[in-house]
């Protein structure tokens, strides 16, 4: 039986460097499940919905990733996925306190879960998803940092009245 991941994130917006974890998980991996989180505490750009889609866009190359969407305690979903391995993506020594405490968090909440870190490519080091929605709402030009329709997605929606 091939091993399932789980790659959990807000993905507001899926980003190259989103796209290069992803790319690798899906080397290592039987099937890898993208799984674009309800965050009641963020205040997304796009909603829940067009965050799968641009995702299900840029990944529709790759054979065995899908994209979902889950609610509640990561756990629970990678339990509900019949899957064991939790997929989480590493730029910095910043990022790693927080991703370790919550890696620790999930095995003592489900201990039959790993969580593995994989870290981007040098050049998407420096990449987040608020970098890319900062330069696209100040008129940059975010084409080397997300997928083109992405890209699209982003300048259609930052040309709309915010709410």
């Amino acid at each position: 039986m091939a091993k399932i991941a789980v790659y959990p994130g807000s993905f507001d917006p899926i980003t190259n460097g989103h796209l290069d974890v992803i790319r690798r998980a899906a080397s290592m991996f039987g099937r890898v499940i993208v799984a674009v989180a309800h965050n009641s505490e963020k205040a997304p750009l796009f909603t829940v919905e067009e965050r799968v889609a641009l995702t299900r866009q840029s990944v529709k190359g790759l054979r065995n990733v899908v994209v979902d969407t889950f609610r509640g305690l990561l756990v629970n979903y990678v339990r509900r996925k019949h899957a064991h391995v939790v997929v989480r993506g590493l730029r910095a020594v910043s990022d790693f306190e927080f991703e370790f405490q919550m890696a620790l968090m999930n095995r003592k909440l489900e201990p039959r879960v790993e969580t593995i870190f994989l870290m981007p490519k040098d050049e998407y080091t420096f990449l987040s998803s608020g970098l890319v929605k900062e330069i696209a709402e100040l008129g940059g030009d975010v084409s080397e940092f997300v997928p083109p329709t992405v890209e699209k997605a982003l300048r259609r929606k930052l040309a709309m009245p915010r709410r």
